[in-house]
């Protein structure tokens, strides 16, 4: 049985699947798509951004890389780096190969790469390492109030 993270107790309303898998000590994502047997165009990882001061949540398919210019553009940023892992462990409460954009312990800014966006199902990190939660790409964006983007290359 999985263990109720602070993102699956989001999703109460919401229609979602809970998905488990053997969690691994590096690429995270396509771990994930090959371990749940995903297409890893409709697995998202969870990657946190900053400019100065401000933070930023993006999901980008774990097939691609995030663009930090596109990314930057969207947020009306002048540019994007990506977050040290411990200051991004600080500001979602989760750690690294677990983050997930949902039950964040601080409210950033979300962007979700544009190329989901018309998907029936999206998967996204539950919480921790090993755990997944397949749920619609709109539902996602509802529930982080995020705003779909081209922020992905291939």
């Amino acid at each position: 049985m999985a263990a109720k993270t602070r993102a699956l107790s989001a999703l109460s309303q919401t229609p979602h699947e809970v998905l488990e898998y053997t969690p691994s000590k590096d690429h995270f994502g396509a771990h994930s798509a090959a371990e749940l047997g995903r297409d890893p165009h409709t697995v998202l990882k969870t990657l946190v951004i900053h400019h100065e001061r401000d933070m930023a949540i993006c999901c980008v398919p774990v097939a691609g890389h995030l663009s930090l210019k596109a990314a930057a553009k969207a947020l009306g940023w002048k540019r994007a780096e990506m977050t040290d892992p411990a200051q991004a462990q600080r500001a979602t409460g989760y750690v690294v190969g677990g983050i997930s954009p949902l039950g964040t312990t601080k409210r950033m800014p979300t962007l979700i790469d544009d190329s989901v966006a018309d998907l029936e199902t999206i998967t996204v990190s539950a919480g921790q390492r090993g755990l997944s939660i397949a749920l619609s790409p709109t539902d996602l964006a509802e529930l982080t109030n995020a705003k779909f983007a081209p922020i992905g290359t291939e």
